[in-house]
């Protein structure tokens, strides 16, 4: 008898905690893209679903293991330089392009406007503050929301891929305000085909 009501009270509690269980709906301390809607997920578009097998020509986001999860533009040629000028600087903990970052933005939409056969990537970075998977995760928002202003350019998709390195590959070495302003970007990299 014991037995059966102690059984009772716990499938009672089970059904009692169900309905707090489970993921929050609007999570607290995450960065949303600039433009982005909330609510239900929309059409991915032709850079493919994040972390998914994308299309042809789709976004290409490297994992921490460096394998791509996209088709994106594996073998061209990488440069550098060429955009070096046009880093895009982040706030702290922040993933929005500022105004004054648009400008970057512009300068390299223009040169894949008059350039059609270029593509570019865009790599997001952190700070080292922040746990690794919180600053990839980061990184990673960071890369996109440079992706989805050079989209508003009126850039395709498919010729911009992404990839976060997070705290991985800091621009500059040191642990001050300095540095960490500056390890907090976005950069691009030209992608020239072979």
């Amino acid at each position: 008898m014991k037995s059966a009501k102690f059984l009772n009270l716990m499938v009672l509690g089970l059904v009692l905690t169900l309905p707090f269980a489970g993921c929050k709906k609007n999570p607290r301390g995450v960065t949303p893209l600039p433009g982005a809607k909330t609510g239900a997920p929309r059409d991915p578009g032709a850079g493919g679903m994040i972390g998914g097998p994308g299309g042809p020509g789709g976004t290409i986001i490297e994992t921490p293991t460096g394998f791509p999860t996209g088709p994106g533009h594996p073998g061209w040629p990488e440069n550098r330089e060429i955009f070096k000028a046009q880093t895009v600087l982040f706030d702290f903990d922040s993933a929005v392009v500022k105004g004054g970052e648009k400008a970057k933005v512009d300068t390299v939409a223009a040169h894949l406007q008059a350039n059609p056969l270029h593509a570019v990537k865009v790599e997001g970075h952190c700070d080292e503050r922040g746990t690794e998977e919180y600053n990839r995760s980061l990184g990673e928002r960071r890369a996109l929301a440079v992706r989805e202003a050079l989209i508003a350019a009126g850039i395709a998709a498919d010729r911009v891929d992404t990839i976060s390195f997070g705290e991985d590959k800091p621009a500059v070495p040191g642990h001050d305000e300095a540095a960490y302003r500056q390890n907090r970007r976005g950069e691009f990299i030209l992608l020239t085909p072979p």
